[in-house]
Parts: C-alpha cells; structure tokens; sequence
C-alpha cells in the first residue's frame, strides 16, 4: 500500500470555497495549458456533516490521468461492534426474533435499515436489524458471537458505522481522471490470466501490462465449486458474470437488461454508460436457426439470471443467484481457453472457417485455437444432433445492443465493454432502481433476499465505480470499507452522490467489497477488506502509457 504525500488541500466547513479557489488558482498557474478537472476544483465530497476534515493529494500520471486520494471524516463517537441476530421485515418477525434473543438470555435491540423497501408502498420501511450487545472492539465482539451461536442462535459482527446511517466516517477513496482531449495511452479491459477461467489480482495484471493505473472492473465468479443453480454464483472460476467485450470481441452474453460501461475507443473518448443486451444465434446451412443462450460458460448455470431462451425461474436479472436453463446453446470460443466444460448432451466442434469439424455425444474435450465449440443441453443438444453435419456450415453471429434504443453497438478492436449494476446517475440525476437492478428483497425459493439487501445495497461496503462528466472525461472511483477507523465504506445511495459530487452526469457501480482495488504505479492503493489481503478478480480496466 502506498502512503499519500502529494500536495493537500484541506476543507472544513465555511473554508471550503476559498480553498477550493486557491486549489484551482495554483493548478492554473503550475499548468496553464491543463484543463482543470471537475474533481479537482477540491469540493467537498456529500459525505457526513459539512464541517468534516477532507484533505485530498492530486498527482499527474501522465498527460491527461490524474491521480486523487481523499481521506475525509473521523472516526464516530458513536459507533460500535454488535452482533446482528437477523433481519426482519416486519413488526411480527422482529418480536419472534426478539423472543428468541431473550430466550437465549441476552437483551435485544431493533436498528432500523437505512432506507426504505424498494418494492413499495413509497415510504415503507425494509426492516429492522434485530442485535444483541454494544462493544468497543472487534475481539469482544468475535467472543460474543461465539457464545450467541453456542446458544442456537443465528449471529454475525458487525460495525454500526457501516449500517449506512448518520456517521462521520472516516472515508478513503481515491479516483482516477482520464481527459481523452490530452490522454495519448490506452484504456481497455483486460481478462485475467488472458482467458476467462481464471483469476488475477488488480496487482498482477498491473504489472503484466506495464499499466499506469488499474482498477477492478466487472461482476465474475468465485470458486466454480457449485455447479447447480441458486442464491450464489456459480459456474467456472473467473468468468465474468454479465457482459465483457475485450478488444472488440464479445466473450461473455449480457445480463439483459442491466448496464455497462462502454469504452468504444482506446483513449476512452465517447465512453458511456448504457443499458446493454446480447443477441447471439446459430444458422444452418437449410436456413433453420436457434438461439445461442450463452458464451464461454458452464450450459444450465447463468449468474446473475438476465438470461434468454427457457431460463428458470425467471429471466430478469438476479445479483448473486444463479439461474439455470436445461435447453441451452452454448458457444464457446478461444477466450474460454483450452479445454470446453463436461457433461452429457451434444457437442459440435467448428473451424476457423465455420465448418463443422467433429461433433460427438457429450461434452467436453479441446476448443480449437482458432474455431469455436457449441455445446447443446436438452432441445439445443436436439438441435445441434438435426443441424450439425460435418463439413457443414454453422455461422454463429453474435451483437451486443443497447437496451434503450435497441441499436446494435459497433465494435472495433479498441471497444471494451465491462459488466456491472446497479446504474447510479443518468443526466446528472439519481437513476437508482434496484428491482429492475437485479438488488429486489424479494425472496427467491425460500432463499433471503432482504438480508441480502440490507446488507450489499444500503449498508457501507468497499465500492467501485465509473462515470462520465459532462465534458466527456472518464471518473474511475475505488473506496475503502469494512475497516472502521479507516474507512467505513458507501452505500449504493452515497455512491451516486458521490459520484455526482466528483461531477460525473453518467456513473455505474462496478465490482466491489473484497474485490475493491486500485494501483497506480505498481503500488496497491488503500486497503482491501478480504483478510487475506487483495482478491484476484475476473477482469480488470487497464490505463496503459503511450
């Protein structure tokens, strides 16, 4: 981790102004062919009261990427450990949860949730968190859940300054500026290890590519070790989960309907942020044709749900549940690497020329370093058995469009697309919508997804996030969290408004908790909240030199 020794502008309350002005007055003056930033015109962030200490340390990368670390606030008074006992959506749920505290011996207390239930009605409250004890230190709060969950009871820690209530922090965050007007390098996305198994600390791929900066990018899966749909993700470790193009090349379907970052050129000008689909199919040679419901991933496993075709339960999005799907077309390319998934149903092996080379009952066995392997599951295995001949034709297409005006984009080998949710402004407003998200606490086959809410979508977590200003520059956004007394982390809303605040019109949540990571010059920003130090992650957004 790198210490931030740069130049600092400090702001507290009614001084903001006049230093933010001096800020500005002696960037113009240093550099008076620089365009000054709207993060660095020092405001202050809409974080906690406006008399908190923020100080920020700017450094110039290279000709158009700038560097900003910001640490602002201090540690609550306040604020202390306790031991959550569960969530309850309702005054009924809360007393039998309460009963059952008191049962055990130990005294409970309600917290109520730090916003409302996004279902509706307006106003109506998610919950409350039903909690046992007040500690002032983590350790005392580890024995306390030990002897709760002795007594049968559910029990995990947690820190009051993350609830995603009034606070005072602190925050550390650091952004990166990319000006595509001076900035003569790179900026693209890059999958881990090169292939989408796999995965790469932010770290390593850093180094592997001689970037400048590199922050953590989309949605991915951890582990591979499930393999059956359900509240997680599963599939093969490291693929992303949602879309990915790199260099062009589409490698991984969309979460239909969700958004994305969208990097058409190398320099990172017209970046957006849209809401994006994926149309992939496969014709025969006779003209019959069939949809392709995946790219370079398991068949029967779609994480975060937004699929097509027959998938089950539903077909709208679903963060960290996995939907399945037992009548797939699976397309599987160089990008998935050297070896395609096993399992039972029908498999056809095509060339470089889109002829069919091979196919075979079952799946499995070797992708050709130039052609692609589709892999069929119930009535797709049915159709690849009527339509894959050797020596036949099989054309795959694949387009990525935008959901809003059901354009297809253009892509170039400069365009990278990364995956990720919920979308957080839209035209310089607030453009939040968890449901449509995939973030709905509505549970799913008996599986809690309020909790699931209450803790990723209004609690503090370590976020990252990417966003637009008006005049086209690229915001990339890391912030520290689940380290009180360090940095308490954003909620989904103060992520918007924090975004909005460093002046992006457009912004979209990435990745983030342990996945979390920024480097710039080869040194890890901030610290990582996992405790085993940096997550290697699916992919990564690169900012390469000239």
């Amino acid at each position: 981790m790198t210490r931030r020794t740069a130049r600092r502008w400090l702001i507290a309350g009614t001084t903001a102004a006049c230093v933010a002005a001096a800020a500005l007055a002696a960037t113009v003056e240093n550099r008076p062919a620089v365009r000054q930033t709207d993060t660095t015109a020092a405001e202050e962030l809409p974080l906690g009261a406006a008399t908190l200490e923020e100080t920020r340390t700017s450094r110039e990368l290279a000709p158009g990427v700038t560097h900003i670390a910001i640490e602002r606030g201090h540690r609550s008074a306040g604020d202390f450990w306790t031991v959550t006992i569960g969530l309850a959506t309702n005054k009924a749920e809360a007393a039998e949860l309460e009963r059952k505290v008191r049962a055990a011996g130990y005294r409970p207390r309600r917290d109520r949730t730090a916003g409302p239930d996004p279902r509706g009605p307006l106003g109506r409250p998610l919950g409350w968190m039903v909690r046992v004890g007040r500690y002032a230190d983590r350790a005392a709060a580890d024995r306390a859940e030990d002897e709760i969950t002795a007594r049968g009871l559910p029990g995990h820690v947690q820190h009051t300054s993350e609830d995603g209530l009034a606070t005072t922090g602190p925050w550390s965050l650091d952004v990166l500026v990319v000006d595509p007007a001076r900035f003569r390098g790179r900026l693209r996305s890059e999958l881990a290890t090169g292939v989408v198994p796999g995965r790469e600390t932010t770290s390593s791929v850093a180094r592997r590519t001689g970037a400048l900066a590199a922050v953590n990018a989309g949605y991915f899966v951890i582990g591979g070790e499930k393999h059956t749909p359900g509240n997680w993700v599963a599939g093969t470790d490291g693929d992303p989960a949602g879309v990915s193009v790199i260099g062009g090349e589409l490698v991984s379907e969309a979460v239909n309907g969700r958004p994305a970052l969208v990097v058409p050129a190398g320099n990172g000008r017209n970046t957006s942020v849209r809401r994006i689909e994926t149309r992939i199919t496969v014709a025969a040679a006779d003209g019959a044709s069939r949809e392709v419901t995946g790219l370079n991933r398991r068949p029967g496993l779609i994480p975060n749900c937004g699929g097509v075709g027959n998938a089950t339960p539903f077909s709208r999005p679903a963060h960290d549940y996995t939907c399945g799907n037992a009548d797939e077309v699976i397309a599987l390319t160089p990008a998935f690497g050297t070896s395609a998934p096993q399992g039972p149903g029908f498999q056809a092996t095509l060339g470089a020329d889109g002829r069919v080379t091979a196919v075979r009952e079952g799946r499995g066995g070797p992708v050709p370093r130039l052609g692609t392997v589709l892999q069929g599951t119930g009535g797709g295995a049915d159709w690849l058995r009527a339509h894959a001949r050797v020596g036949a034709p099989l054309t795959v297409r694949g387009t990525v469009v935008d959901a809003g005006t059901r354009t297809p984009l253009e892509l170039t080998p400069d365009t990278s697309v990364v995956n990720g949710g919920p979308l957080l402004l839209r035209d310089g407003k607030p453009a939040l919508d968890p449901v449509r998200d995939g973030w709905s606490p509505q549970d799913i086959a008996g599986a809690d997804r309020a909790g699931m809410y209450n803790d990723w979508y209004l609690r503090r977590n370590p976020r990252t996030a990417a966003g637009v200003t008006r005049d086209g520059r690229l915001l990339l956004l890391t912030v520290d969290g689940r380290r009180p007394g360090h940095s308490a982390g954003l909620s989904i809303t103060e992520t918007a408004e924090v975004m909005r605040g460093l002046g992006a019109v457009h912004a979209i949540n990435l990745d983030g908790g342990g996945s979390t990571a920024m480097v710039v010059r080869d040194e890890l920003q901030g610290h990582p909240s996992d405790p085993t130090g940096e997550r290697p992650t699916g992919d990564t957004l690169v900012v390469l030199p000239q």
